[in-house]
């Protein structure tokens, strides 16, 4: 597959095809980068991982010369023809699905083990996407419903990638900061140059590396809708944000433990840490 942006070029215009800028299609094509996807997600043979948007195979074809067996979901149907003619027909460990990532997050993989092991358990998978900007973060709020894979590696724009990793007391803090941070934990990441695609965007962009934690807490869907709705207001008071949104006794429950924990009901949604919000009462 392509690794350079001639290559690239040259593919694309034998496929007909025009990047779709709605469909982040921004082509990875430095292997240097590829090579570090699968070594932060520690990719090793018999791996089962997830691709988001496959383009034209180039991480894909990685993945599978590593000996992981792929579940990757593409929307393009020009590309989705495309991979199916060259790799589908020739890899027997990818399952490519042609449809979009909202409606598939982990791109069918059902989490059953290889029909070579005899076991119940579910089998854990990762993911390694590069991820269009327009869906990332509504795709990861449905993968953090659950199950979880144990390994992210998302390619993403810097800007969204210091969203999901800020920390409290930052503007940058928010609903899914809290949601992510809640069930993963941030390992080292590596940045990468906007000239490691083609077309090459506009923004820089990063490797956000994530291990699920040994615990992960998983909100409800409930209790997220309520967060949300809280940092839509951020720069009201905690106590006014909760007022038509929680009975009374629960809502002051809560604020005493903000009390407790040195904040108290002048708090706004992005001082209060990820452990707190965690114990939100809904």
């Amino acid at each position: 597959m392509p690794l350079s942006p001639s290559s690239t070029r040259e593919l694309l215009a034998q496929l007909g095809h025009e990047p779709k800028q709605f469909l982040g299609q921004n082509f990875l094509v430095d292997g240097n980068i590829v090579r570090k996807s699968l070594e932060l997600a520690g990719v090793v043979a018999g791996d089962a991982v997830i691709e988001i948007g496959p383009g034209l195979g180039t991480l894909t074809s990685a993945l599978l010369e590593a000996g992981a067996e792929v579940w990757a979901v593409e929307r393009d149907r020009n590309l989705h023809a495309h991979l199916t003619d060259t790799l589908v027909k020739t890899q027997s460990l990818l399952h490519l699905l042609e449809g979009d990532a909202m409606e598939h997050p982990l791109a069918g993989f059902s989490g059953d083990a290889p029909a070579s092991e005899n076991r119940s358990a579910a089998r854990p998978c990762k993911v390694v996407a590069n991820l269009p900007y327009s869906i990332a973060t509504p795709w990861l709020d449905a993968v953090l419903s659950g199950p979880l894979p144990s390994v992210m590696v998302l390619m993403l724009q810097q800007e969204a990638a210091q969203r999901y990793a800020a920390q409290p007391g930052t503007k940058s803090f928010g609903a899914i900061s809290i949601f992510l941070q809640s069930a993963y934990s941030i390992a080292p990441g590596h940045k990468v140059p906007s000239g490691c695609f083609y077309p090459r965007p506009d923004v820089e962009s990063y490797l956000l590396n994530l291990v699920r934690r040994p615990q992960p807490f998983i909100f409800a869907t409930e209790t997220k809708k309520l967060i949300r709705a809280c940092f839509q207001q951020r720069r009201k008071q905690i106590r006014a944000l909760l007022r038509d949104k929680l009975p009374e006794e629960q809502s002051e429950a809560w604020l005493a433990k903000l009390t407790a924990a040195g904040l108290g009901p002048q708090a706004r949604p992005e001082q209060i840490p990820v452990a707190l919000w965690q114990e939100f009462p809904v």
